[in-house]
């Protein structure tokens, strides 16, 4: 008998474990000139506050070094939250973290994610795309594609931001676009991309199902205040809910 209930407790450890969301900022490039947000804060806070809404224990790190195999099967979910350039400095972590997707992990991405790991053709296809550049800040509208995805309930047709808008390259065949830009519309002055090479509408959010994991990434969410903006963190909180099977 206590064999037994020392076997369903620890069962139950166990499975409180891997429930856990993981909350990874890290930006790094060797020569330290990478571009690092200034919302790392901020939305770091703001993700936090959802673990406790959705009652998800949370972990925040910007160490690659978490990546390994035995420490990854404490989580359920990922998000990358305006991560830049190297999210890890070796290869076993990249095939922890590839392990990890392909045993069912759930991803978010939010703005600058899609620009890490910039050399690691699988992680753009994990992700959907790779950031390639944007066009000033400046404000535009954003187009509703599935009211229906369980993050984009409650989200206007259309809707006004003022925020970066990602062209983003290499997506992958299975994703699924969610909000959209009308490129025609946008400020390119000094833009040094031709955005006739990009699709029109451009995607700026999807989900997609890759690899054995559930992705889903936002492109916006360049400003501090974003992450204080009902609207957004109302998106980021049911992806996360998503991406965990919940």
């Amino acid at each position: 008998m206590k064999y037994l209930l020392a076997l369903l407790l620890s069962f139950s450890v166990v499975c409180v474990a891997q429930d856990r969301l993981l909350i990874y900022t890290r930006n790094y490039t060797p020569d330290n000139k990478g571009f690092v947000h200034d919302n790392i804060a901020a939305s770091v806070e703001s993700l936090k506050i959802i673990a406790e809404q959705i009652h998800m224990p949370a972990d925040v790190s910007d160490d690659p070094t978490i990546f390994t195999p035995d420490n990854l099967r404490r989580y359920k979910v990922m998000v990358f939250s305006n991560s830049n350039n190297e999210a890890f400095s070796t290869d076993a972590q990249r095939d922890a973290f590839k392990a990890w997707i392909e045993h069912g992990g759930g991803w978010v991405g939010i703005h600058s994610a899609s620009g890490s790991e910039r050399k690691w053709d699988w992680f753009a296809q994990m992700v959907g795309g790779r950031f390639l550049m944007h066009p000033k800040k400046q404000q535009f509208s954003v187009h509703l594609v599935d009211p229906n995805f369980p993050a984009m309930k409650g989200v206007p047709t259309d809707f006004t931001v003022t925020d970066e808008c990602y062209f983003t390259k290499r997506f992958s065949d299975s994703i699924h676009p969610l909000l959209t830009a009308d490129t025609s519309k946008l400020d390119v002055t000094n833009f040094k991309l031709n955005r006739e090479d990009f699709p029109n509408p451009l995607p700026l959010a999807w989900w997609q199902e890759f690899d054995g994991g559930r992705e889903f990434y936002i492109a916006l969410g360049h400003d501090k205040t974003n992450y204080q903006d009902p609207q957004f963190t109302g998106i980021l909180r049911r992806a996360i809910l998503w991406a965990a099977h919940k």
